[in-house]
């Protein structure tokens, strides 16, 4: 067994996992894994650099993992980072920070990569599974992107687009600073006219529908399940390959999006950094769902974290 830490950073939420994790038997055991919402991606998608106050959320939560890191021994550590820091033309302030923090520097991965490590993360204990058919589709909603990658045994072919649940949310919902609630219906026109057009750039490189079982991963997806199993709490063994109908994703996201922000803050399960964008994150998985003509989606706590763990193992 070989201790590894990973630490995923998207455009939302930053991400640890310490871990034994063994190559030769496929067999990786969690020793911690946790989740902080820092929004790192806040106002990217119009300012095009990164908010100060977002870079000393992501950092303070930076200065906790190392803690935890030290802690428990970790031998190897692997920083990624995902969509908000490729796209902001600060992000060397970024950069020097994880450094002096964590002693790492973060590795800022195209899309492509960010889906290979989710594919890998999600799909490595499916294998000899009768029940989930082959070619899987994972898909991986973030915050301000979406990695799709559809593949066997391996990955056959993986495009990132640009419809994450904080870029849509601050793109079609957001007035004078503030998220409209709930959205207008020329609003959620808007945002599905958008992921659709995102769909058919993916569509040009990765064989959507070719795909016999979608796997979803990420916060959206897994928040959407919660609901639909009628959770009090977060319960992460419960909602690991839960199977959810799309009749059920089609009336939860209905739900979301015609709600106001205090009552999907009085969802129980509903993380509160999650409050303002999951009507969002769970249109784009909707809509992925139509598109494709899936009837369920399967859904996994093991993504990309796991595949980053994986990928420090392999070469530890």
């Amino acid at each position: 067994m070989t201790r590894v830490a990973a630490v995923d950073c998207g455009t939302n939420s930053i991400r640890l996992l310490v871990a034994d994790a063994d190559p030769a038997t496929g067999v990786i055991e969690d020793l911690d894994r946790r989740m902080t919402i820092v929004r790192l991606g806040q106002d990217v998608d119009r300012t095009g650099r990164l908010a100060p106050e977002a870079l000393e959320r992501t950092f303070a939560a930076c200065r906790e993992y190392a803690a935890v890191i030290g802690e428990l021994g970790a031998e190897h550590v692997r920083f990624v980072a995902t969509s908000a820091s490729r796209d902001a033309s600060n992000r060397e302030d970024f950069v020097r920070g994880v450094v002096d923090i964590l002693g790492v520097e973060p590795e800022v991965i195209t899309g492509e990569q960010e889906a290979e490590f989710s594919f890998t993360g999600a799909t490595k204990e499916l294998t000899g599974r009768d029940d989930l058919a082959k070619p899987y589709l994972v898909v991986d909603i973030g915050g301000g992107s979406t990695e799709f990658v559809v593949g066997d045994d391996t990955v056959i072919a993986a495009r990132s687009v640009d419809i994450g649940c904080v870029r849509m949310t601050e793109r079609h919902l957001v007035r004078d600073g503030r998220v409209v609630d709930p959205p207008t219906p020329g609003a959620v026109a808007a945002m599905k006219a958008d992921i659709n057009a995102a769909l058919d750039l993916a569509e040009e490189t990765v064989p959507l529908k070719q795909a016999r079982t979608l796997v979803g991963l990420a916060g959206s997806v897994t928040t959407v399940a919660a609901i639909a199993l009628g959770l009090a709490e977060y319960d992460a063994a419960a909602i690991h390959h839960s199977r959810i109908p799309v009749g059920r994703v089609r009336e939860i996201t209905g739900q979301l999006l015609s709600a106001t922000h205090e009552q999907r803050a009085g969802i129980p399960v509903l993380h509160p950094g999650r409050v303002d964008v999951i009507g969002a994150g769970a249109l784009v998985l909707l809509e992925i769902m139509e598109r494709t003509g899936a009837q369920e989606v399967v859904v996994s706590e093991h993504d990309i974290l796991d595949g980053i763990a994986w990928s420090i193992a392999a070469r530890a």
